[in-house]
């Protein structure tokens, strides 16, 4: 029986080791909380911090492929590591996701546009970059931000002010899109085929997702060719294992927004909404098995639970109506705007979403 190592044990690693189980694999998980959502399921443990040299590599050792679940592994540490362990998505893909400036003029060498962006180190380079850019733009710590945190939308001249105590570290100043919806796709790679599960179109709130509606009301040719340009693109980088791509959409055109080597929050419907899902996948590129092209089973809505939707996600549970599957991740501490689980409505379109079930979570 294969082992696959985990880099995190967060909700991602859960429902890596849970669909890993289903297809006979053992797995073992790193996480520093001792409660970590993905202990309960994975079939090892270690307890250790992620920068944490001598717990990696016992972590590769005990593993035949490691892979991982959030972007920020220290790379330091993981270089040395894919030269001697099997880790097969190796680190570039991490590598380019990890720095929004590097991620940006990446996706538009490789074809993608992108909205415009400049480099930004200090006030005398920002208001240089409004300049270019004009305003509004979005002012961006170039790593480690997430779900909102680390930028600022600049609207006016007056906003250069207050947005200068996030110069304290390397930024990036982004042109506003003024776009018409928010999508993304998740793409599974063995390096020598592409399979991508069907787009969905994103809604978030306060910077963190809310809703993954499939299919995405996007023009048909609009969706084509972002299948098409998303799964070049993982070609011509030679990234292999699983990549999510976010965009903006306006009008006829589609803008690099992020990507992520790693299960993507929207892609979390796939687990019933699709004939296979993306841990699945994931899994099965991992231990070297043949990948499935995944299928649309029906019309779906995924909806994140957050802390202040907990007890209503809780009771919705409770009523067990058909086509409506609720994930709790089993974390210890609840708090508004953590990612507590989420909810997939099977047969599902938003204006019915909106109709039958939005008012039974906390707007």
């Amino acid at each position: 029986m294969k082992t696959i190592g985990i880099i995190g044990g967060g909700q991602l690693g859960l429902m890596i080791a849970e669909q890993a189980r289903e297809l006979g694999v053992r797995t073992v998980c790193l996480d520093p909380a001792a409660d970590a959502p993905a202990f309960r399921v994975c079939d090892d443990r270690i307890v250790a911090a992620y920068g944490d040299a001598a717990a990696l590599e016992e972590l590769c050792r005990r593993s035949d492929a490691v892979t991982y679940e959030f972007e920020n592994v220290p790379g330091d540490i993981l270089i040395p590591l894919c030269e001697k362990y099997n880790i097969p998505q190796g680190y570039k893909p991490l590598y380019d996701s990890q720095d929004r400036l590097r991620e940006k003029s990446n996706a538009r060498a490789h074809g993608l546009r992108t909205p415009g962006f400049e480099a930004v180190d200090d006030e005398a380079s920002l208001r240089e970059a409004v300049r270019r850019l004009g305003l509004p733009a979005v002012l961006k710590t170039r790593t480690l931000g997430y779900d909102g945190h680390g930028q600022r939308v600049l609207k006016t001249e007056s906003d250069i002010a207050g947005a200068l105590p996030l110069l304290a570290v390397p930024c990036i100043l982004e042109e506003f899109v003024p776009f018409d919806s928010e999508a993304s796709i998740v793409m599974v790679s063995d390096g020598e085929r592409v399979v991508s599960f069907p787009v969905g179109r994103n809604v978030h709130r306060d910077g963190i997702l809310d809703l993954c509606i499939v299919p995405a009301e996007v023009d048909s040719g609009v969706l084509g060719r972002m299948k098409a340009q998303s799964e070049r693109f993982m070609r011509d980088c030679g990234y292999r294992g699983i990549l999510a791509i976010e965009y903006f959409i306006k009008g006829d055109e589609t803008y690099f927004n992020e990507m992520a080597p790693r299960p993507h929050n929207s892609g979390h419907y796939t687990i019933e909404g699709a004939t296979t899902n993306q841990f699945r996948e994931l899994v099965r590129y991992l231990v070297g098995e043949p990948l499935q092209e995944p299928q649309p089973v029906a019309p779906a809505v995924m909806k994140n639970i957050l802390g202040q939707d907990l007890e209503a996600a809780e009771k919705i549970a409770a009523e067990n109506f058909p086509g409506v599957y609720v994930h709790l991740y089993g974390k210890t501490e609840s708090r508004p705007k953590r990612k507590m689980g989420h909810i997939t409505f099977v047969g599902m379109d938003a204006a019915r979403f909106e109709a039958e079930w939005a008012g039974r979570f906390v707007k």
